[in-house]
This record gives structure tokens, C-alpha cells and sequence, in this order.
């Protein structure tokens, strides 16, 4: 019976420190909304932010909020900067947080934001549509141009992966299902279509695409002066040797939340919080 009660007081504090967490960062309205809304019709919470230009929305229940929080309350890419990035990569955009944020604080970057399944693309358009800055582009960031088949592998609407196996290969796991078939770009081909001559910020969040994506990295690798990645070897063996294979030259490396950071020199610097 103890454990028991111990068991049930958790639950209700975790609940009440859930609701304080809504109240504070969305608002009694947004509260509301989220406790109201039933269970088998997500509703859209509105954010509202004194650094961020434009309001911009989650889903809940989903991913989102916890990829909010990393963001914009743990800062997970935050880090000082030699000089004020022009060209930013957001490969993995998910609903566009990330490129969001780097919008807000490099204001004359261009930002090019690249997610490949289709509800996350759509909520990216709504909460980047007024960003003239930001590009969207729906595709899967890949090793060769081409058409690619994404799979849910069960860890919500951040964990889409990118796959060119058979369907019968990798369905092993009852929580990996076929989603849909979408195109597949090269970071080579977002060079040249876009006139690149450098990446300042490469930030990348692919589920494992990466060692795809890096096994084909020699012609471009040259023009990244730095690199956001997680990486995912728990999901794909082999990930991390690739990416270490390929990125020699960047010469400062530390961790930060789920991220690596890679940069040439000092051009990006951690932060001591």
C-alpha cells in the first residue's frame, strides 16, 4: 500500500509541475486548452516570445513541447560566435524550432530548413511563413539526389528516419512502420542550386542519416565552418566512426545537451552557464 501512495504522489506532482511548466511558458488560455483537448484530436498551442519576432505553434500531445524546451529553456544551441553567420543549414527541421531561433538571433543569415515528413512540414510552413529568411524545403537530406522512404520508428514526431532498404528488411521491430516515399537531397546540390560558397552553421538531426550523408562528404565538407550534430548510433552502427572519419579538420569539439559541436578554430565557442 505504500508503494502505492508513494507511486500515486509522483504522478500527481509530476501532473501540477506539468501544469505550472504550461502556465508560465504558454499561458492560462493555452493551459486550458491542453488539459481540455481530447485525447484523439491534438490541438495547436499559440508561443508567444519576447525574442522571438513571430508567434509560432506545438502540438500537444507530441514531441514538441519537449523539443521546445531544449531549445528555448535549456538552450541546447546556444554558444558564442566569431562573426555573425551568413548561411545556416537546418537539416532535420522538424516544425522549424531550431531555425526559429537562429532566425531570431542571426537576423541576416540565410536559413535553409530541410525535413522530409509531411505533418512536420506543414506545421514548419505555418511557424516560418513570415520568416523571410528562412527557406523550407521537404525533402531528406541523403547521400545521393533521388527519391527515399521514411519510417516512424517510434520515438514520436522527432523520430523520423530516412531509409533505402527493403521495407521488409527493416520493419523487424513492430514500432518502425512505412510512412511515405519523399526526396532525397544532397547538401552538394543545396550548394550549388543555392550558390553557396560556405556553411557557417551546419546543424543536423537525421536519425542516423548522417552516416549516410558523410560516407559522400568529401566534395563539400571544405565550405562548413561548423557542425551541430546528434548523433545516432544507437539507431544505426556505425554513425559515429563516419562522422569522426570525414570531419579531421575541425580542430574545437565539445558536447552540449544531445548535441556535438565541431567547429574550425574558434568561429563557434562554447558557453559557460
Amino acid at each position: 500500500m505504500k508503494k502505492k501512495i508513494i507511486t500515486a504522489m509522483r504522478i500527481i506532482y509530476s501532473k501540477i509541475n506539468k501544469d505550472i511548466f504550461y502556465f508560465k511558458e504558454f499561458g492560462l488560455k493555452n493551459l486550458l486548452r491542453a488539459k481540455g483537448r481530447h485525447v484523439a484530436f491534438p490541438c495547436l498551442i499559440e508561443v508567444k516570445r519576447t525574442d522571438c519576432k513571430y508567434p509560432f505553434w506545438l502540438r500537444e500531445p507530441s514531441t514538441d513541447v519537449s523539443m521546445y524546451s531544449q531549445i528555448f529553456i535549456n538552450f541546447e544551441y546556444d554558444f558564442a560566435i566569431e562573426k555573425e553567420p551568413e548561411v545556416i543549414i537546418d537539416a532535420g527541421a522538424n516544425i522549424g524550432l531550431a531555425s526559429i531561433y537562429f532566425a531570431n538571433k542571426y537576423r541576416q543569415a540565410k536559413i535553409i530548413a530541410i525535413e522530409p515528413e509531411k505533418n512536420n512540414f506543414e506545421l514548419l510552413l505555418k511557424n516560418t511563413a513570415q520568416y523571410t529568411n528562412i527557406i523550407p524545403i521537404q525533402a531528406a537530406l541523403w547521400n545521393l539526389d533521388g527519391k527515399i522512404d521514411i519510417l516512424d520508428s517510434g520515438l514520436g514526431e522527432c523520430g523520423y528516419m530516412a531509409s533505402d532498404k527493403s521495407i521488409n528488411t527493416v520493419l523487424k521491430t513492430p514500432s518502425v512502420r512505412y510512412v511515405q516515399q519523399v526526396t532525397s537531397v544532397t547538401i552538394k546540390k543545396i550548394v550549388k542550386e543555392y550558390q553557396l560558397d560556405r556553411i557557417d552553421i551546419l546543424k543536423m538531426d537525421i536519425e542516423g542519416s548522417e552516416k549516410e550523408v558523410f560516407s559522400n562528404s568529401v566534395e563539400w565538407i571544405d565550405k562548413v565552418k561548423s557542425i551541430i550534430i546528434e548523433l545516432h548510433e544507437y539507431m544505426k552502427s556505425g554513425c559515429n566512426r563516419i562522422f569522426y572519419n570525414y570531419t579531421n579538420d575541425f580542430d574545437n569539439e565539445w558536447q552540449q545537451g544531445e548535441n556535438v559541436f565541431l567547429s574550425k578554430g574558434h568561429y563557434l565557442k562554447k558557453i559557460s552557464r
